[in-house]
């Protein structure tokens, strides 16, 4: 059963639905999608076949694209994880109470309308089992290869992390607030819209994985820490100055907070001041149980262990006379 399923599934990945451009060949744009999710299924970064638009899938997508195409195709990674439905494995899932917008040419509109109208994409199951195992990864990523990239082949390797990912980590660490609120202006007048989407949403995705990283994947307020083998999150990253208004996803304008108080948080009805205490808004009207938030009034937060990724000063006091319910 696995050898048919093996062959039947390696003729698809030869055979897939690709738009054809004179002097240019072949659109790369699927392939390139499908080496992506298999390297992240190598990495365990995706663990079922559900597969989510991700920043890791983003920059895998752009990276394997720099390794293997030379040809003026322009990168879309909206394109082929629409495109993809023509395919017999591939089922698109739309976000409840959202219809997938296409263009008069039946094509998606944007990356944003990709994202904000598509939850997921499925693939079939019998697909997925068999990525699991390493010698059925290497086996489909050769089909791929091979029939798409026979020039560029050699070119192909699975990194980790690519350069992209650690410079934006790197300014999320340690640039300067201003620095990186330039940057990300400069970036906003140079990219085209649909690329500065995808920027915008590929740095919000590291900022959500670094911060937590930074407090110990533990809540700031209340300590909790869960830990799982399905690498399952349970402690967000949430900003303190909204990014909406301040442009910035430096370290010390993020805290790391559990669904629960980032929610309070985001709504004002607990802040955390100049000197880390937390503050609980007088507004709140509470039922005596253990799970109330004015247990946590005048509570030191957990801060990182270095001093210059404390929160900062200025976001703390625009949260405090801004979103805090007094």
């Amino acid at each position: 059963m696995t050898e048919e399923a093996i062959l039947k599934y390696s003729s698809q990945f030869k055979k897939l639905r690709c738009a054809y451009v004179k002097d240019m060949g072949k659109a790369p744009h699927k392939p390139i999608l499908l080496l992506s999710i298999i390297q992240l299924i190598s990495r365990g970064a995706i663990t079922n076949n559900r597969i989510f638009i991700t920043s890791d899938l983003l920059l895998t997508f752009k990276q394997i694209w720099n390794q293997l195409v030379i040809t003026d195709h322009k990168r879309n990674f909206s394109l082929p994880f629409f495109h993809l439905r023509s395919e017999a494995f591939w089922y698109l899932v739309a976000k409840p109470g959202k219809e997938i917008v296409t263009t008069s040419s039946k094509s998606i509109k944007s990356f944003k309308n990709l994202k904000e109208s598509i939850a997921y994409a499925e693939i079939d199951r019998e697909l997925f089992l068999l990525l699991q195992e390493t010698p059925n990864q290497l086996w489909f990523e050769q089909v791929i290869l091979d029939n798409y990239f026979s020039t560029t082949k050699n070119l192909y390797s699975r990194l980790d992390r690519s350069y992209e990912e650690e410079n934006i980590e790197n300014q999320i660490l340690n640039e300067p607030k201003e620095a990186y609120q330039s940057y990300i202006q400069s970036l906003q007048e140079t990219l085209e819209e649909d690329e500065y989407e995808e920027e915008l949403f590929v740095r919000g995705g590291l900022f959500k994985k670094t911060i937590p990283k930074i407090y110990s994947h533990t809540c700031c307020i209340t300590g909790m820490k869960i830990k799982s083998s399905h690498n399952l999150q349970m402690i967000d990253a949430c900003h303190i100055y909204s990014f909406s208004l301040s442009g910035d996803d430096t370290v010390t304008n993020g805290i790391a907070l559990s669904p629960t108080m980032h929610r309070a948080f985001d709504r004002g009805l607990l802040t955390i001041n100049s000197n880390f205490l937390v503050r609980v808004s007088p507004s709140i009207q509470e039922e005596e149980s253990r799970f109330t938030l004015s247990q946590f009034e005048g509570k030191q937060i957990i801060l990182p262990e270095k001093e210059k990724y404390y929160p900062s000063q200025e976001s703390l006091s625009w949260h405090n006379k801004e979103v805090f319910l007094l």
